[in-house]
């Protein structure tokens, strides 16, 4: 089977985008997964489905009922994502009984971390259970593509992807090494509504002395709306711009752990080739890459003054000056067509 007539289905904690190829082309695709369900004309044969917990998954797999059944134990692990995804999955399996349904993995891409990387230091008991997955790995596996096609000089990368959810990612010839998100999509930088790396200590205290539910607090109430009372990137710039104290706080406290946390990746990796910015705010707001770069420019980061202000449809914007020792880009996300990618190599063994 070839990639000819299929719908790839990107669930996110909160929306579902939607791309659809005939005959190897990208058409438009429907308004949404209810409209495409109903939808009694051409069927796709084939429905490709971002999952963001695969487990020890290194690549795409095609859904049955066990495959579905691993995926449906994993999702305490991902409780934003998970749930949703496997909902669409779902829906589409009961629809189109037919058509090949094949689910890839944010995940897989970080399978490349070496042992040292995706090992926690706690007895062995508890190891085989307990470990660094990371993710975001769809749209890191994307940058990865582009950046070789396009900087293949860039050996040691740093991605950025910033939006709701936030992470980075260190790359050593296009292969993961290093990331900031780890058994959960809760661990690493402030996020829109998530907390970040934390002291586990605290936690052990929330749960010993209040009645508070932690999960619920660390995943939908802190980060950014726990400081600022939004999660939403833009507002908290704005505010901070007009002397907001609680704004301003919450980007100084978002900027430090961004800044600590690359620090450490930029340390694995032993040195930077580039800087990658993805993701809707990474994409977006020049206002954040300029406070980043700013903070960087030590390693070698420069803006260029005229560098363009935001992403496009293209595949990378380099705002570089010509005579930085790193690269700076944009990379917009294009998991879906990861994604296809992905289903292609897997329907072609």
């Amino acid at each position: 089977m070839t990639v000819s007539d299929a719908l790839v289905v990107n669930t996110g904690s909160t929306s579902v985008k939607l791309t659809r190829v005939r005959d190897g082309n990208l058409v438009a695709p429907p308004a949404s997964l209810d409209d495409a369900l109903a939808d009694t004309g051409e069927t796709p044969n084939l429905v490709i489905h971002r999952v963001v917990h695969g487990g020890d998954r290194t690549g795409a797999a095609i859904l049955n009922d066990d495959v579905m059944a691993e995926l449906h134990a994993l999702t305490e692990l991902a409780p934003l994502h998970q749930p949703a995804a496997l909902d669409a999955v779902q829906r589409c399996r009961r629809r189109w009984p037919a058509a090949t349904q094949i689910a890839c993995f944010d995940t897989s891409f970080h399978a490349t971390m070496p042992p040292d990387a995706h090992t926690y230091a706690l007895p062995a008991r508890l190891r085989a259970k307990i470990k660094v997955y990371g993710f975001h790995g769809l749209s890191y596996a994307w940058s990865a593509r582009v950046i070789a096609r396009a900087r293949p000089a860039a050996r040691r990368v740093l991605v950025a992807h910033l939006g709701g959810g936030q992470s980075l990612c260190g790359m050593v010839d296009g292969a993961s090494v290093v990331t900031t998100m780890g058994f959960t999509p809760l661990d690493g930088l402030v996020m829109a509504t998530r907390s970040g790396t934390i002291d586990p200590g605290a936690l052990l205290w929330l749960t010993e002395h209040t009645d508070e539910d932690v999960g619920v607090v660390l995943d939908e109430e802190s980060g950014l709306r726990g400081m600022a009372g939004t999660g939403d990137m833009k507002a908290i710039v704005d505010r901070s711009a007009a002397n907001d104290r609680a704004a301003s706080l919450a980007l100084a406290v978002w900027l430090h752990r961004f800044l600590r946390q690359a620090g450490g990746c930029i340390a694995v990796l032993g040195g930077l080739d580039a800087l990658v910015f993805t993701g809707g705010i990474g994409e977006r707001s020049p206002a954040i890459r300029t406070l980043v770069c700013d903070r960087l420019a030590w390693l070698g980061v420069r803006l260029a003054p005229t560098a363009p202000t935001s992403g496009s449809d293209s595949d990378m914007l380099d705002l570089s000056t010509r005579d930085a020792e790193v690269r700076t880009l944009v990379v917009p996300a294009r998991e879906d067509l990861q994604m296809l990618h992905e289903a292609q190599a897997l329907l072609s063994l």
